[in-house]
């Protein structure tokens, strides 16, 4: 294997086909990989590979229906991932949210089978009033009580979508955050990422 260096990069070119074959196999597993000279106090140089760029970099993951990777967008709230809590079936946690806007137990049925994207568009859901009310209890909106539905909502869905727990794990130690055009002032966006992560770690465990 030749070695040639320019202008701080080290070329490698390979002289008979079997060390192509072998840096061809090699190129195609570093892709993407970051590489660091590993501490040697001999005359020769060896590299090692760290890791995929945004993994080691921790390189943070904005999860929002609108993101290129469809994998990020089923961690979402908007994703169809149909899931049980208690006692009641939901398409996906923006349809468990949103019914909390409703008192009537019909409406939130009905609600509950939205899709989610459907959930944003409906004008027949109300806006949050100050309370609600949630299995016998009133709850604040906007508070931790309200937050904690939410917590419970997105692990029930983790725990029995395997896609969405998949691709929730897959991002592993990362930061996500989700930042939106226009922030909830219900529950922060800060808020929703930190309940993923929160999810993220007990699952990982």
């Amino acid at each position: 294997m030749k070695s040639i260096f320019r202008s701080g990069r080290v070329v490698l070119v390979p002289e008979d086909g079997d060390e192509a074959d072998r840096l061809a196999r090699w190129k195609a597993g570093a892709a993407g990989q970051l590489l660091a000279l590993d501490t040697n106090a001999g005359s020769g140089v060896s590299i090692k590979q760290l890791g995929k760029a945004e993994d080691v970099s921790r390189e943070p993951i904005n999860v929002t229906s609108r993101h290129a990777d469809e994998a990020v967008r089923l961690i979402g709230n908007l994703a169809d991932t149909p899931f049980e809590l208690d006692g009641l079936s939901y398409q996906s946690v923006e349809s468990f949210w949103q019914g909390l806007k409703v008192a009537d137990s019909e409406a939130r049925r009905r609600i509950a089978m939205y899709p989610g994207a459907r959930c944003k568009s409906d004008r027949s859901i109300p806006w949050y009033g100050a309370t609600l009310e949630y299995n016998g209890a009133t709850v604040v909106v906007g508070t931790w009580d309200h937050w904690q539905l939410m917590q419970r909502a997105c692990l029930a869905k983790f725990q029995q979508h395997v896609p969405a727990r998949t691709a929730l794990l897959a991002t592993g130690q990362r930061p996500l955050v989700h930042k939106v055009r226009r922030d909830s002032k219900v529950i922060p966006g800060v808020i929703m990422a930190d309940i993923w992560m929160d999810i993220r770690n007990r699952l990982s465990q």
